[in-house]
């Protein structure tokens, strides 16, 4: 059984629409707490990190805002991550996705201080692979993939930790890749398992692909679970929708079989809205899917009126 660390990341300036701050009390208000102990695993709470007061930095990019305090937020998120996994499996309650370029930084670290390679799995309808340089929209949620890539442009932020190869990251259930995004992805050995490439292979050879080169390499595995990695008709409290996400069915079989790897050893949930919710509908997917991702079984599903 495995000792999970709940770190809520109350983020809510990496875009522009207001709520993913709410996202860790309603993770816990849907029950996750009750769901990894029902499944024999122990649960520490350690609440919500607190961001330092944000400094003064700016940007050459006219586009991008609240910088001092998505800085602010990385640093004190590498923190507790760095923190936290000594002492079990961290799982980071976002919060919007700018979360990731603290918490993949502690993990990154700490990785580096134990010595094995560090993997990540990066479920999202988005590369996320902007720099504050390239983006338009200025929305810094967009750049957690070329920090940990350790792509230049990133100053003012600190350097990331210990960047991480192409080969060990796979985008899984990627469909909205913006041309400057395309153009660096196409520089680097990450590996893009897009929409296309998952209804043509299916989910499992992909995916098996992937764990057996984290297994092969003794490599510890960052999961980073995005809201708007579902389909939004299943899954409506994301402020980024995109058509053509995964099913209940798809996104459960991922969790499982990241599960049975035996694999997984930190994960962000990244991106719920409550203010976009439907009684909680997409809250309790969520939940779902950690249940999944540490042993829940297809035949253990509970009765939901949705």
């Amino acid at each position: 059984m495995t000792h999970c660390i709940l770190i809520g990341a109350p983020v809510d300036e990496g875009q522009r629409r207001a709520g993913c701050l709410m996202g860790p009390a309603a993770y816990r208000v849907a029950g996750l707490v009750e769901v990894l102990q029902s499944l024999g695993h122990t649960v520490e709470d350690r609440g919500d990190v607190v961001r330092p007061e944000p400094g003064h930095e700016t940007h050459p990019n006219p586009a991008v805002h609240h910088l001092p305090e998505v800085i602010a937020w990385t640093n004190a998120l590498s923190v507790a991550a760095r923190n936290a996994m000594p002492d079990g499996m961290p799982v980071f309650m976002g919060g919007d996705h700018s979360l990731a370029l603290g918490t993949v930084a502690g993990v990154a670290a700490h990785a580096k201080a134990v010595d094995r390679p560090l993997f990540v799995i990066w479920l999202d309808a988005h590369s996320d692979f902007h720099t504050p340089v390239t983006t338009s929209s200025g929305n810094l949620h967009g750049t957690p993939m070329a920090y940990a890539s350790g792509r230049e442009g990133f100053a003012p932020f600190p350097d990331f930790p210990a960047p991480i190869p192409g080969e060990n990251i796979c985008m899984f259930g990627i469909r909205s890749v913006d041309p400057a995004e395309h153009e660096m992805l196409a520089e680097t050995e990450i590996t893009v398992n897009d929409m296309r490439v998952l209804d043509e292979e299916g989910i499992v050879a992909p995916l098996k692909t992937f764990l057996e080169r984290v297994r092969a390499a003794n490599g510890m595995l960052h999961v980073s679970l995005d809201v708007d990695f579902l389909d939004p008709a299943i899954a409506p409290a994301v402020g980024t929708t995109v058509p053509g996400g995964t099913t209940f069915r798809e996104a459960h079989l991922v969790c499982e079989m990241l599960h049975e790897s035996g694999l997984v050893t930190s994960l962000d949930l990244v991106e719920l809205n409550p203010f976009l919710d439907d009684r909680g509908r997409t809250a309790k997917l969520m939940v779902d899917l950690v249940g999944s991702m540490m042993g829940q079984k297809v035949f253990d599903r509970r009765t939901r009126s949705f």
